[in-house]
């Protein structure tokens, strides 16, 4: 890139793409979290392409309309409702050379739309947040915002995400994991292993896929009558599964945010029993819009402890720009990390910002900062 089309040249503002949607089935979070962004993000100082990801994987414009990417009576907004074109394509870049982003349509010329100098990913799941997005943009040498490839699988995995921080020490409830050839081969023997794991901890016991997000293909399971179900509802998400224990205690969340001097605690909150839901799941998240508790009612010893834990769980998964660490309370006073997510739900009642509005980074200026801090490290192994 030459000197004259820079991102610190003042004859152009950095360019910044907004991709969205994807594959996953947290497609539609996808969509109304990047409305939130395009709302926010400040247009007098970056240039901004917002491009979708199809539920089958195509890569098209879309229109700039945060209005029109939002839950609205109930109904899930996708990228497919958002491009007027169902032949054209866009091309990101493969090679470091040139950071050129094309748009392509059958018989007709490909037409340039001018270099990107950030990805701004607010995908959630596979093939979003999962890596597989993070080694493309490495491949073709474009900055983007969140975390590297290696802490992006970590993120997403469940059970790598808790050997890890097993292994930096950090206290992990129980759980047991049933990987895709062990059901396979032998659903009797898979089965014994999670029953064996309920007698050991009891029931109730929460089945959900190992790799997927926003409480999708979770079930609470009170007894042995709801196991199978609850297993076929997981593995709709993934072939592997993890089945935990219930931890009776308080849900408390802390955001990190990557500073210039490095990660920072957001004010924790707290997310109350949902008395019309078994449990957090996606509907109580999305769709009847359940509130969390800004900040937690939590005594200053147990803020500074869990801020800690937030931050060492970062660490722990060479995490950068920002994560969503989720925690239990538990009914003797010690903190258990459930989860990291390293693409938290961003849109405008999730928790990332609103505990981050709390402690005085307003969502703008939350952006702004991811953005910034993506722009100053280089791509290469992270």
């Amino acid at each position: 890139m030459s000197s004259e089309t820079s991102p610190q040249s003042p004859e152009r503002k950095p360019r910044v793409a907004v991709v969205f949607g994807g594959r996953s089935s947290e497609h539609a979070i996808s969509v109304v979290t990047a409305g939130a962004v395009l709302r926010a993000i400040d247009r007098a100082k970056y240039d901004v392409l917002p491009i979708g990801i199809t539920t089958d994987g195509r890569w098209v414009l879309t229109a700039d309309d945060p209005e029109r990417m939002t839950i609205a009576d109930r109904s899930l907004p996708s990228v497919e409702q958002l491009t007027d074109s169902a032949d054209g394509g866009v091309l990101l870049p493969v090679t470091p050379a040139s950071r050129e982003v094309v748009y392509t349509e059958p018989g007709a010329v490909p037409k340039a739309l001018g270099e990107v100098d950030v990805v701004f990913p607010v995908l959630h799941g596979p093939y979003g947040e999962d890596g597989t997005l993070q080694g493309m943009l490495e491949l073709a040498g474009i900055p983007y915002v969140g975390a590297g490839v290696l802490a992006s699988a970590v993120g997403q995995d469940k059970e790598y995400m808790k050997r890890v921080f097993i292994s930096f020490g950090l206290p992990v409830g129980p759980y047991v994991v049933i990987r895709p050839r062990e059901w396979e081969n032998d659903q009797a023997a898979a089965r014994k292993k999670i029953v064996d794991f309920a007698g050991e901890h009891g029931w109730p016991l929460f089945v959900k896929p190992a790799r997927a997000g926003s409480s999708m293909g979770i079930t609470k399971v009170d007894d042995l009558s709801g196991l199978d179900e609850a297993i076929a509802e997981a593995r709709r998400h993934d072939p592997k599964i993890l089945v935990e224990s219930l931890l009776r205690g308080r849900e408390i969340e802390c955001g990190v945010l990557e500073f210039e001097d490095g990660p920072r605690a957001s004010v924790p909150a707290e997310i109350p029993p949902v008395s019309a839901h078994d449990f957090y799941d996606f509907e109580a998240k999305y769709i009847d819009s359940a509130s969390g508790i800004v900040p937690a009612p939590l005594s200053e010893e147990e803020t500074r402890r869990v801020q800690e834990l937030a931050v060492q769980a970062f660490e722990a998964a060479s995490c950068e720009g920002l994560v969503r660490a989720d925690f239990f309370l538990t009914e003797d006073g010690e903190f258990v990390i459930n989860e990291i997510n390293t693409m938290p739900g961003f849109t405008p009642i999730s928790m990332y910002p609103r505990m981050w509005q709390e402690t005085g980074v307003a969502y703008p200026e939350l952006v702004d900062r991811l953005v910034q801090a993506a722009l100053r490290r280089s791509t290469g192994l992270r």
